[in-house]
């Protein structure tokens, strides 16, 4: 082999040496932005979900504030619903115990 075919053969080679150095270089680069841009969407999935929690934690409390105060309107109604019906006893509770002492 002569000496310019040994020398192309390294400049090959270093050449070579070059651009799988060049090439690494820019896969750590496009593997770097690739894991920013994949935390990037991972923040904004969260963000996201966060701000749908917060949504459905409001809608809950106005449904169960709702479901609250149909339930108190409901016990107010079944309170004077009793209340009538005792007041309608005590009359008659009353008479019978004028009669009881009048009997005495």
């Amino acid at each position: 082999m002569s000496l310019d075919a040994v020398r192309m053969v390294a400049r090959s080679e270093q050449e070579a040496q070059k651009w799988k150095t060049v090439a690494a270089a820019q896969a750590k680069r496009i593997l770097a932005d690739a894991q920013q841009e994949g935390q990037r969407r991972v923040d904004q999935a969260q963000a996201r979900a966060e701000e749908q929690i917060a949504d459905l934690l409001v809608q809950v409390e106005a449904e169960a504030a709702a479901q609250a105060e149909a339930a108190r309107a409901a016990n107010r109604e079944e309170c004077q619903r009793l209340r009538r019906e005792a007041e309608g006893r005590l009359e008659h509770a009353a008479g019978l115990i004028v009669e009881r002492i009048g009997e005495i």
